[in-house]
């Protein structure tokens, strides 16, 4: 079939704590992709993060928000962020018909700045393992600095992704002054 989209579609999940750049990182890549040609997929994994600066191809927002389970539910933020992503991981089948029409784009997921549902809660997990079934291969992204590179060397065994770290210039010096 000419012009149908590949079998294998490939990605990385943007990782890091609150803050770290994951967002802005997405931002990047997604215009330095499209820069290039490709085309490029932001998938937004977390439903705390609104105004989003970048194209989202697709946003967990959509359907679960965090304001809205809080509200509903009572929970305080981390409450309300685990039940998100047990949500959407009870809702697989939402995420799967956003992310098939999109075969032959390279995937960004941008995920949410609590590295423990990585480390410590199998909802991340679960979602990954169960994109590999729908033969989507993607890649653990993102350490802001050096001290998170261990996390994320952790995370990236806890959640079975292989890693592709960016280190910031700031992990390169020093601070100490001479």
């Amino acid at each position: 079939m000419a012009g149908a989209a590949p079998a294998t579609a490939f990605g990385q999940a943007v990782i890091g704590p609150p803050g770290s750049g994951k967002t802005t990182y997405c931002l990047g890549m997604s215009e330095f992709l499209r820069a290039l040609g490709r085309r490029v997929a932001v998938v937004n994994l977390d439903p705390a993060n609104e105004g989003l600066p970048y194209e989202c191809a697709v946003d967990v927002g959509e359907l679960v928000g965090l304001g809205d389970v809080m509200d509903a539910l009572r929970l305080g933020p981390n409450g309300g962020l685990l039940y998100c992503m047990e949500y959407l991981e009870a809702n697989l089948d939402w995420l799967r018909a956003k992310l098939d029409p999109l075969r032959g784009h390279y995937f960004l997921f941008d995920c949410p700045g609590q590295v423990e549902l990585c480390t410590h809660h199998g909802a991340l997990r679960s979602i990954f393992s169960q994109m590999a079934q729908w033969d989507l291969r993607v890649r653990l992204g993102l350490g802001r600095s050096i001290l998170q590179v261990e996390q994320l060397r952790k995370t990236g065994s806890t959640v079975k992704m292989d890693e592709c770290r960016k280190l910031s210039t700031r992990d390169l010096t020093s601070n100490k002054c001479d």
